[in-house]
């Protein structure tokens, strides 16, 4: 069986940081907007928002260096997870448990010693020098 995911997508929103009640792993969560490669009927390109799960020190990672509209590859696994909503209802939910979230464009705030180019529009090329962990 396999179950392997891969996207390329900008963030819809800073990562949130939260811990698990019970021994405290760190867990991030965000989404990201991936368009489709076809266009609807009216011409118009649609998008998807999909939501990421990372865990532990990618979790950190995540939650201190990326913000809403930078672009990242996730790789990783779907999961379609049950739950009981505050109404009672039985709702489920699709999600990316991500294995690797790799950083394409890096933000203003972890930009240091040089420049690692347009966070907004070229792509950048970073060697392992220039990771901050």
């Amino acid at each position: 069986m396999l179950n392997q995911v891969v996207l390329i997508g900008r963030l819809t929103q800073d990562p949130e940081l939260r811990y698990t009640a019970t021994n405290g792993v760190p867990v991030a969560t965000f989404s990201i907007a991936v368009d489709r490669p076809f266009t609807s009927q009216q011409g118009t390109k649609e998008t998807d928002f999909i939501p990421i799960v990372a865990w532990r020190k990618q979790a950190e990672n995540c939650a201190n260096y990326l913000r809403k509209g930078l672009l990242v590859a996730v790789s990783g696994r779907l999961q379609i997870r049950a739950y009981e909503g505050n109404d009672g209802s039985k709702r489920k939910v699709a999600e990316i448990v991500a294995d690797q979230v790799r950083f394409l464009e890096w933000s203003k705030d972890a930009q240091s010693g040089g420049d690692r180019g347009d966070i907004h529009g070229n792509e950048m090329h970073i060697s392992e020098d220039d990771v901050p962990f």
